[in-house]
């Protein structure tokens, strides 16, 4: 993600309640189709120009386009050629656009109200007058990357001031999404569960480094207490009592595939891995109870994925391991 600064000092929220007809260089905020049809039709040319060259991964033609400090700055040419390579392996179209003129230079707030769980507004510092973003998704995936375009008019005219590529859904869930869900199964007691999704909620919370959704403080504070609850209340290597071969589980973890996010929990087994049969007994039996030591990890996802190990894997060794899949939907 671009690297952003801690204090922005300017911040637009977006509202239904505020998108007008745009006209006369007024200061406000329009929205797709209550963009003016001219300037609409002009920020449309500039999109498909520049979306023409990031596929292609044209960095030098792109250059012309882009604004002086985006050319300066050492991180741009990477940038590129990750949005280049999420184009070429799906196929994107225009989800939301919108022009802004701003009010002030230095700050201005515009109010907003909008839909409760994915409402979010814009936050930057020392805008240009005018400037355009435009917000671009894949048409199916389970876990989608947002591209974003943001175009500022500057005396040497309109050009690319930011641009970027993150998760926008995971599981077809946004981040604030994600976040509910994390909350209402922490209320069940699903606590590793809770943890997880916030963990994927945290991934999605920033699609874009302008883009504030207003529960993202909260967040961070609820990902931090059940964190250390569930590190108070398991110690891993958490040995499962209830099976016969006393499995240690040594990490649960996101994984992600086109599937998907899922819970992956890998462990240690006393069996020997080339025992593939004893291995795939000793798991259904842990299947059986993981749902009773771990509350919720087995419910309401399709997946869970399993690891088992003969030794504890680290970063400076591979290690053989057995993998698993338990298809719950």
């Amino acid at each position: 993600m671009i690297p952003s600064k801690l204090y922005p000092q300017l911040l637009v929220l977006l509202s239904v309640f505020i998108l007008q007809s745009c006209s006369n260089n007024l200061p406000g905020v329009w929205k797709n189709d209550r963009i003016d049809a001219g300037k609409r039709s002009d920020f449309h040319e500039l999109n498909n120009e520049a979306l023409g060259y990031l596929k292609a991964n044209g960095f030098k033609r792109l250059k012309l386009m882009m604004s002086k400090d985006l050319n300066h700055n050492s991180y741009t040419e990477r940038i590129v050629g990750r949005i280049s390579n999420y184009l070429n392996d799906s196929k994107y179209s225009l989800s939301d656009e919108y022009y802004i003129v701003n009010k002030y230079r230095d700050a201005d707030t515009v109010k907003s109200a909008g839909s409760p769980t994915n409402d979010y507004g814009f936050f930057y510092q020392n805008p240009e007058k005018e400037m355009y973003i435009a917000f671009f998704l894949p048409k199916s995936a389970e876990n989608k990357y947002m591209i974003s375009l943001i175009f500022s008019k500057f005396d040497y005219g309109w050009k690319i001031s930011e641009l970027d590529v993150e998760p926008y859904t995971i599981n077809r869930k946004t981040g604030p999404e994600l976040f509910k869900m994390a909350k209402e199964a922490y209320s069940k007691n699903y606590l590793i569960d809770a943890v997880n999704l916030a963990a994927l909620a945290n991934i999605c919370m920033k699609p874009v480094d302008i883009l504030q959704y207003p529960d993202e403080g909260e967040l961070h504070t609820f990902y931090g207490q059940i964190v250390n609850e569930a590190n108070d209340k398991y110690k891993f290597p958490f040995t499962l009592t209830d099976v016969p071969t006393k499995p240690r589980i040594i990490r649960i973890f996101n994984q992600t595939d086109e599937k998907g996010s899922f819970p992956m929990i890998q462990y240690l087994t006393a069996i020997n891995l080339k025992d593939t049969t004893a291995i795939k007994n000793e798991n259904m039996q842990i299947r059986k109870v993981i749902g009773k030591v771990m509350p919720g990890l087995d419910k309401d996802k399709k997946y869970v994925f399993y690891a088992a190990f003969n030794e504890k894997p680290s970063s400076l060794k591979e290690v053989d391991r057995f993998e698993m899949t338990d298809k719950l939907q």
